[in-house]
């Protein structure tokens, strides 16, 4: 079985602080979808819930879900939330990527 993603403490604290703020639960989704400027893209919504067959990981008090489909392309990645002086993102580290993107948003299989 693959090895479930993971949030990073960062990421977990962003998500609460977002997730409080729009009074929805802490649980942030990362689906892939086609397209960017490297063949795939990465997507994070606010779930109000986990889907059936989601693939769950929890970190503080955080879920990160993942839907089936997507799960073959993030197995084993970390979420982090990075501030810098270009501004503040979620970013994955894809241990599946071969290729990425200066943005760090999409990714080549």
């Amino acid at each position: 079985m693959a090895e479930s993603p993971s949030l990073t403490p960062a990421a977990a604290k962003r998500v609460a602080w977002i997730a409080e703020r729009q009074s929805k639960p802490a649980i942030l989704r990362l689906s892939v979808e086609g397209g960017g400027c490297s063949g795939f893209q990465y997507r994070f919504d606010l779930a109000e819930a986990e889907d059936e067959g989601d693939t769950v990981s929890e970190t503080a008090g955080v879920r990160l879900v993942i839907d089936p489909v997507s799960l073959d392309l993030v197995a084993g990645c970390t979420v982090d939330f990075v501030e810098s002086l270009g501004g503040a993102a979620f970013r994955v580290e894809n241990p599946n990527a071969a290729a990425g993107c200066g943005c760090g948003s999409s990714f080549g299989i």
